[in-house]
């Protein structure tokens, strides 16, 4: 029985495959689901805090810093900004200031400075802390707006079980947070609770006895709206920390675009000058191995797309890195195939035994380079890292454009040039 060219299984997996990237690409929701671009190709605002740790124990500040960050990001996320980038840098001088702790947001698309830093410096700080007499001294509690999982506005009962027109806040606690108020609250009865909102003292009330089960309620002397404001800012998290606003910078939207252009036009001029390349060199399976590539660039910009990827300058350096690796992976099967076809193999078993062949180098070359990229994207800062991740799927997908769709294409195509035309099969 004759041995079919191409598994259908691997026939179909291939068209499936490209069908979705083509329809994620071309007909998903343009609008609503367009390319998420990073602040230096949309435009945007960065926003710098620096972090007060002055009463923060040193061995605290690297976990208070971490939870500041997911703080915020929930935050900035809860604004509706596309693809938010929130990092933090601790413990580096920045523009001649002083070592500090600092937190960066990068809002892509946000240019008003003003509306930014509004919605982000309104998230509370809470702290509780206990004042003692003798000698008279305020304690911290190590419990913070950070223990809290929800927060409510409720009334006053009076007088009948009536409710009063004084609202109040009501906050239920998390396991840690319940288990610590609670321990707060037993040994420390007939002293003053003090709860602090950014520095402020919003209530003082005397711990009558030990209060369990996880929650409590913050009289301020507060209006309506200004319950409802504190119960908004806690439940989108209270920071762990006081931040002061250290810097802010507008990226234009026409310096993002005119990046875009030149980052893209690179690209594009990188695969014209590859095609004219491989189709001198190599002849019809030159043409073969830019179909490869093609699509192999259809599917890396449907996944940047479906994900969402953000795509930033770096991003998109390290997907026209790629690129080059997807070359490199048909170069070596190309040679491989010449070798095999001099030794007066038919194309068929020169197509098999050239990419069995390539294979090892192709995947040992890979793995090293994508072991430096998870290097990279470990340790490496926000750019960095945004390089290393769009290179690591433009590597792995760059494998498979290479060993499944060329060894593919090479195969169906294989038994079209007659031995009149065999010379324009590969040189």
């Amino acid at each position: 029985m004759k041995k079919r060219d191409v598994s259908p299984w691997i026939l179909s997996m291939c068209v499936i495959t490209v069908s979705i990237a083509l329809v994620v690409l071309y007909v998903y929701d343009v609008d609503r689901f367009p390319f998420s671009f990073g602040l230096d190709l949309a435009g945007g605002t960065q926003v710098t805090y620096t972090a007060d740790v002055s009463e923060v124990p040193e061995g605290e500040v690297a976990g208070r810093m971490s939870v500041l960050q997911r703080v915020i990001e929930q935050r900035v996320n809860a604004l509706g900004v596309s693809e938010p980038n929130v990092y933090t840098i601790t413990g580096l001088a920045i523009g001649g200031n002083p070592a500090a702790h600092r937190l960066v947001v990068e809002l892509p698309g946000v240019t008003d400075t003003d509306e930014a830093t509004k919605a982000i410096g309104e998230t509370p700080y809470l702290e509780f802390k206990i004042l003692v007499d003798d000698p008279m001294e305020i304690k911290d509690t190590g419990l913070q707006g950070t223990h809290i999982t929800t927060a409510e506005v409720q009334f006053l009962p009076g007088i009948g079980g009536t409710l009063t027109n004084e609202p109040v806040v009501v906050l239920h606690f998390n396991g840690e947070g319940g288990k610590i108020f609670a321990e707060v609250t037993r040994d420390n009865v007939g002293r003053r609770l003090m709860i602090f909102l950014d520095g402020a003292v919003i209530s003082s009330p005397v711990i009558n006895e030990p209060i369990t089960g996880g929650t409590t309620q913050i009289q301020g002397n507060f209006t309506l709206d200004s319950a409802k404001e504190l119960v908004d800012g806690l439940n989108l998290g209270a920071l762990p920390l006081p931040i002061e606003l250290s810097e802010t910078l507008t990226v234009n939207p026409s310096l993002g675009a005119e990046v875009s252009e030149k980052s893209v036009f690179a690209g594009l001029i990188a695969l014209l000058l590859i095609a004219l390349l491989f189709i001198g060199v190599y002849r019809f399976v030159g043409i073969v191995a830019v179909l490869a590539l093609a699509v192999y660039c259809i599917i890396v910009l449907a996944i940047f797309k479906a994900v969402p990827i953000v795509l930033t300058a770096a991003g998109l350096s390290g997907f026209i890195m790629s690129i080059g690796f997807a070359v490199d992976a048909n170069v070596l099967i190309f040679e491989r195939m010449r070798e095999e076809i001099s030794r007066g193999e038919t194309r068929v078993h020169a197509i098999r035994n050239g990419c069995a062949r390539a294979w090892v180098a192709i995947r040992d070359a890979n793995l090293t380079s994508m072991i430096i990229a998870f290097l990279l994207f470990w340790f490496g800062t926000s750019m960095i890292k945004g390089f290393a991740f769009a290179f690591i799927i433009g590597v792995l997908i760059s494998m498979f454009s290479a060993y499944v769709l060329t060894r593919l294409f090479l195969r169906a195509t294989a038994s079209v040039f007659s031995k009149r035309l065999k010379k324009w099969y590969i040189q």
